[in-house]
């Protein structure tokens, strides 16, 4: 059973996945010793993997949606459909007004169209609602950090590729494997976490800390749908958000581990000052969820 001060450093390593040991130990009042202990057991029993997460901007996937689909029959085979498209990086069964629900990131509005014209078309689906996401404010699986402008090569590709791997490659093992020096390897990783290329950081196994109940939600408000996102990011329930336009204002995530705490997490929602409107929809089985470490769409090659 995970303790406080494995919570506190989980939480320390999704800010942060790369920080040094002797600051995770000053952030939590342990020995530098027993925080590397506690580190190597939460990776090993698989509560965590720290890995890089890409911006998704760097391989031309800047425009997220957010699909709704009405369905005749089973919705199994829709499920199966939405699990080997590349765009599709969400998609869930669910209960509420639509059975299915899905995330696509594309390149542009253009793509975007066209990837709504296939999904419209797949067997079952009678039509699809959508949402296009203009700001990104939390996503556990992308960094949502500013992407700077930066030109990459084929050895910061190399690098990038470790980092999904193992967040936590140490710069004298990532110099080998790229064949730089370990302060040119560690000049450029830098570089990279500064530009927002990547971010490392700790996915948290839900099943690890009991987080086994999740809800989507949409809203509409009253004003500025981006100050509202803004505000609804911070509460900790909350693993994804974004603002746009379409069927609603704001999309999100909650994430608890009982009925009784995600309850609280909607009310929390339901109370926030913006808040004009919210329906929600229980994801009762994961298809695919891209998570960080895995081969994005639009990887480049070499």
């Amino acid at each position: 059973m995970l303790d406080a001060v494995d919570a506190a450093l989980m939480r320390a390593l999704q800010g942060d996945g790369r920080a040094t040991f002797q600051a995770l130990a000053d952030g939590v009042g342990l020995s530098r010793t027993a925080v590397r202990a506690r580190v190597r057991q939460l990776v090993q029993s698989g509560a965590i993997r720290i890995v890089g997460v890409l911006h998704a901007g760097v391989v031309g996937m800047e425009v997220l949606g957010h699909v709704s689909f009405r369905v005749a029959g089973p919705v199994g085979p829709l499920m199966e459909e939405l699990g080997e498209r590349e765009a599709v990086t969400f998609a869930a069964q669910s209960a509420g007004r639509f059975p299915a629900v899905a995330q696509v990131r594309v390149a542009d509005d253009a793509a975007l169209t066209k990837e709504l014209a296939d999904l419209r078309s797949l067997p079952g689906v009678e039509g699809a609602e959508v949402f296009r996401a203009t700001s990104v404010f939390k996503d556990a699986h992308s960094s949502v950090r500013e992407l700077r402008d930066i030109e990459l090569d084929a050895l910061d590709w190399r690098l990038v590729r470790r980092l999904l791997k193992d967040g936590r490659s140490s710069y004298a093992d990532l110099a080998r494997q790229v064949g730089l020096s370990q302060a040119a390897a560690r000049s450029r990783v830098v570089r990279l976490l500064n530009a927002g290329v990547v971010h490392v950081t700790a996915l948290v196994e839900p099943s690890a800390v009991g987080a086994n109940e999740q809800l989507g939600f949409g809203l509409r408000c009253r004003g500025d749908a981006g100050a509202l996102g803004a505000a609804l990011a911070n509460l900790t329930r909350v693993s994804f958000l974004a603002s746009g336009f379409g069927r609603y204002d704001v999309v999100g995530t909650l994430t608890a581990p009982d009925r009784h705490r995600l309850v609280e997490a909607l009310e929390s929602v339901r109370s926030t000052p913006g808040v004009s409107y919210v329906e929600t929809w229980d994801h009762l089985s994961v298809r695919k969820e891209r998570r960080g470490g895995e081969r994005p769409m639009g990887w480049p090659p070499g």
